[in-house]
């Protein structure tokens, strides 16, 4: 557990979640809702996806605080929380790069 101590360790884990929500949200319960009739997955999974996303927000700003990172690149982890899997590209390409 002790990449959760560490900024970018909490993002990464938040940004995996945040990821399979938003993947979830769009690739199971909105079918079931628009061609099952069945809203409730999307009540629930968008609940849950909407306290992720937040929380990744929180993350990439405490983050981007504490190690200094440009206005790009805080920008760039940002908008990557609004593209299906754009936290696992950010996750491959930028929070492990040694620099950070």
């Amino acid at each position: 557990m002790q990449w959760i101590k560490t900024s970018i360790g909490r993002l990464r884990v938040i940004g995996f979640w945040e990821g399979v929500s938003f993947l979830v949200l769009l690739g199971i319960a909105m079918p079931l809702k628009y061609f099952y009739g069945e809203p409730g997955a999307v009540r629930v999974v968008g609940m849950a996806h909407g306290i992720l996303f937040m929380l990744y927000v929180w993350a990439a700003i405490q983050a981007a605080l504490e190690h200094n990172w440009s206005w790009k690149r805080t920008a760039l982890v940002l908008i990557a929380s609004l593209l299906p899997a754009g936290p696992f590209v950010v996750d491959a390409k930028l929070l492990r790069e040694p620099g950070r």
